[in-house]
């Protein structure tokens, strides 16, 4: 959560373009133009786009295109595994196979054969969706209760 204009703080919701006025997408349409450079002021944007140069200032910073399907970015999946050789080593060699990009790795010194680990991963590219990953990764062998911490 960011600090707001007014001193509050932010809260962020994905909502429905449908209910939306229509100049938050002109916005969106502006600042599009300026970052590909089909535009390279913001007056002739705003002036493309529908919008005044005020509208475009008080909204860019604060609404953002969501992937569809996709509404966070990263991820952190806890486990228990089996402390055997390689087990880590599977599981990581697992996630980068689905698309996930490691971000951190925590884990707890094993405790009668087993360790705790943490993994938080950025799922901007992975191949499937986190509640199949997450049933895949009960397939591997020497991991156990695989779970969904947190999504960020």
């Amino acid at each position: 959560m960011e600090q707001g204009e007014t001193g509050m703080t932010d809260e962020y919701y994905i909502v429905s373009s449908s209910i939306l006025p229509d100049y938050i997408e002109r916005v969106l349409m502006a600042r599009d133009l300026l970052k590909t450079g089909a535009v390279k002021e913001v007056s002739e944007a705003a002036k493309r786009c529908g919008i005044s140069r005020s509208t475009y200032y008080k909204y860019k910073d604060k609404v953002f295109r969501v992937k569809k399907g996709q509404d966070f970015r990263t991820v952190v999946i806890s486990m228990r595994m089996n402390h055997e050789r390689g087990t880590l080593g599977r599981v990581l060699s697992f996630m980068g196979e689905e698309g996930a990009n490691i971000v951190t790795i925590s884990q707890i010194p094993p405790i009668s054969g087993h360790v705790s680990v943490m993994v938080s991963i950025d799922v901007s590219e992975l191949k499937t969706d986190i509640p199949m990953l997450i049933e895949k990764l009960k397939t591997l062998p020497g991991v156990e209760n695989p779970v969904l911490m947190d999504m960020a």
